[in-house]
C-alpha cells in the first residue's frame, strides 16, 4: 500500500469533504481516503498495482475540486 497526502486549496466545508471522499469510495484499490477540511488535503492509502495517482486526481477533479502537486 501507499501512502499519500495530496493538497486540495478548495476544500472548505462538510460538502467539499462528502462529495471528495463520496467519489472515490467506488474507486479499485483505494483503500481509503480522508478529507481534512482545516489542512485542506486528502490522506490516501492505495494500491498502485490496481489505481495509479493520476487516476485519484482525476477522479477528485471529476466532482470539481482541483489537486496541487
Amino acid at each position: 500500500m501507499v501512502e499519500k497526502t495530496l493538497p486540495v486549496p478548495d476544500v472548505s466545508c462538510d460538502h467539499c469533504k462528502m462529495s471528495i471522499e463520496g467519489a472515490l469510495e467506488d474507486v479499485t484499490g483505494l483503500a481509503s481516503a480522508q478529507v481534512d477540511i482545516v489542512a485542506k488535503t486528502v490522506s490516501l492509502s492505495y494500491d498502485e498495482t490496481q489505481v495509479s495517482l493520476d487516476e485519484i486526481i482525476e477522479t477528485i477533479a471529476g466532482v470539481g475540486y482541483e489537486v496541487a502537486r
